[in-house]
């Protein structure tokens, strides 16, 4: 099974080892994982901010490199929820990269749903320990439907116990332009969500996109929270990058 990788530019910029843990997780899994090195952005800002040609430019490029794999994996709802849920409105009215992106979306899958869905994984090692609390990112659940998909991930790991969070589905504020437009109202609501993550009792917090992660996580240590370590799905179950993201 040939799995192309889509890493996204956020992860790539701001945080490697969600990357480098999605790899380790598809590979024991016993994937060909394939890595375009060209890859960059989805065109997801463009999208949201109105620049439908810059847009559709970055998905000609993305749909033109994983033009020869089984499935594209994202670890991030929000991209994933762009290539399978939008990139058909994108092209709507172009023939030809409207039947790319049907056949691109349908073989596009958030890494959780992807290792319970299609790889069907029982068995996960990973060296976390720990009682963990899962926020629910707003792309991921309403677009994609993730909801159970990494709980159901976190139940296998022998040392970690889920603590649910009063409002996990509750939106952090971030919401990529919003948290920019809508500053006050973003704030917030990454204060609400701080104190929710505050009264489940978990040390982790555990979330499946990074602008989310990066929302709450700056939130928390403004807030003199430096207890609660936050991370990233992928690299919980592949027990990477634990020691470097616990708060000092």
């Amino acid at each position: 099974m040939r799995v192309g990788l889509f890493v996204t530019c956020l992860a790539d910029l701001m945080r490697p080892s969600i990357g480098t843990s999605t790899l380790k997780l598809l590979e024991k899994a016993g994937c060909e994982v394939v890595f375009p090195m060209t890859q960059t952005c989805c065109g997801q800002p463009a999208y949201n901010s109105g620049d439908s040609e810059n847009a559709k430019r970055l998905a000609k490029k993305l749909i033109s490199e994983f033009a020869d794999v089984d499935y594209v994996v994202v670890p991030s709802g929000s991209c994933a929820g762009m290539i399978k849920e939008h990139y058909t409105k994108l092209f709507e009215s172009d023939k030809e990269f409207l039947s790319k992106s049907e056949w691109l979306g349908a073989r596009t899958f958030e890494l959780t749903d992807f290792l319970v869905n299609v790889l069907r994984v029982e068995n996960i090692e990973s060296s976390f320990q720990g009682e963990v609390t899962y926020h629910d990112s707003c792309a991921g659940l309403r677009e994609l439907g993730i909801k159970e998909q990494p709980r159901k991930l976190l139940s296998k790991l022998q040392h970690v116990a889920i603590k649910e969070m009063p409002g996990a589905e509750q939106c952090c504020g971030f919401g990529g332009t919003f948290s920019i437009k809508y500053g006050d109202i973003s704030g917030r609501l990454a204060d609400l969500k701080c104190e929710e993550v505050e009264q489940s009792g978990a040390d982790t917090l555990v979330l499946g996109d990074l602008g989310c992660i990066l929302n709450i996580e700056g939130r928390l240590r403004r807030r003199g929270n430096s207890k609660t370590k936050v991370l990233h799905i992928a690299e919980v179950l592949a027990g990477e990058n634990l020691g470097d993201e616990t708060p000092k």
